[in-house]
C-alpha cells in the first residue's frame, strides 16, 4: 500500500493594516519570524516534492523555509487562494457599504455564493480536490510539501475529512501552520487520513 503524505503549510502572515480582502491579490508576506520558520522547517521531510501556488507570498515563504531555491518548487495555480473578484482590495466594511445587496447575498451562504466576478468556496474545493488528486497520482508514495493558502488548505482538509463546503469554512488555518493529510492507495482504491492540523501556527491574539 502506497502512502502519499501532504505537508500543508499556510504562507507567512501578510501585513494588512487596512484589513482588506486579498485572496488573488499579490501582497508580500512577512517572513521575519526566523524562529517560527526554523521550527517549521525542522518538521519537514527531506527529499520532498515542493509545491506552491503562483502567488508571490507562497514562493516567498517556501524560500524562507530554506528550500534551496524557490524556483525548484512546482507552481500549481489550482492551489491558489479563493478569487474574490471585484471585492479584492476592499475591506469588509467597504464591501457592505458599496455592494450591500451582493454582500447580503454572499453572506446568506458564503460556501455556495460567489463575490461579483469571483468564485465560491465550493468552487475552490472542487479545483483544489482535482489538483490534489492529480498530484497524489503523480507522486504516489512521496512526501509533498505544499506552501499554499488558508482557503486551499481548508479545501484539502475537507477532501480528507469528506466535509461539505459549509462545514469546511468552520476550519481556521493559522499563518505558518502545518497540517498533514495522508493518502493510502491499494490497487486503485484509497482513503485519506488527517495526521495533523495547525501544528506550530499562531493565531492573532493567541499569545503564542
Amino acid at each position: 500500500m502506497k502512502n502519499t503524505r501532504w505537508w500543508l503549510i499556510r504562507h507567512a502572515p501578510v501585513p494588512n493594516p487596512g484589513n482588506v480582502i486579498y485572496g488573488r491579490s499579490d501582497p508580500a508576506a512577512d517572513t521575519g519570524d526566523s524562529d517560527a520558520l526554523a521550527a517549521l522547517a525542522a518538521r519537514l521531510p527531506p527529499q520532498a516534492v515542493w509545491v506552491t501556488s503562483h502567488l508571490h507570498r507562497t514562493r516567498q515563504t517556501a524560500a524562507a523555509l530554506r528550500l534551496p531555491s524557490s524556483d525548484m518548487a512546482l507552481v500549481e495555480r489550482a492551489l491558489a487562494e479563493q478569487d474574490f473578484g471585484r471585492w479584492e482590495g476592499l475591506s469588509h466594511d467597504a464591501v457592505a457599504e458599496l455592494h450591500p445587496e451582493e454582500a447580503r447575498r454572499f453572506w446568506s451562504d458564503p460556501a455556495a455564493e460567489a463575490p461579483p466576478d469571483g468564485e465560491s468556496f465550493a468552487a475552490v474545493m472542487e479545483r483544489v480536490a482535482g489538483a490534489v488528486a492529480r498530484l497524489t497520482d503523480l507522486y504516489a508514495g512521496r512526501d509533498v510539501v505544499a506552501v499554499i493558502h488558508g482557503g486551499s488548505i481548508r479545501a484539502a482538509l475537507a477532501l480528507a475529512l469528506d466535509l461539505t463546503p459549509q462545514a469546511a469554512l468552520r476550519l481556521a488555518v493559522a499563518p505558518l501552520s502545518l497540517s498533514r493529510i495522508d493518502h493510502y492507495a491499494n490497487e486503485g482504491d484509497g482513503f485519506w487520513s488527517v495526521a495533523a492540523m495547525n501544528a506550530l501556527g499562531t493565531f492573532p491574539g493567541s499569545g503564542r
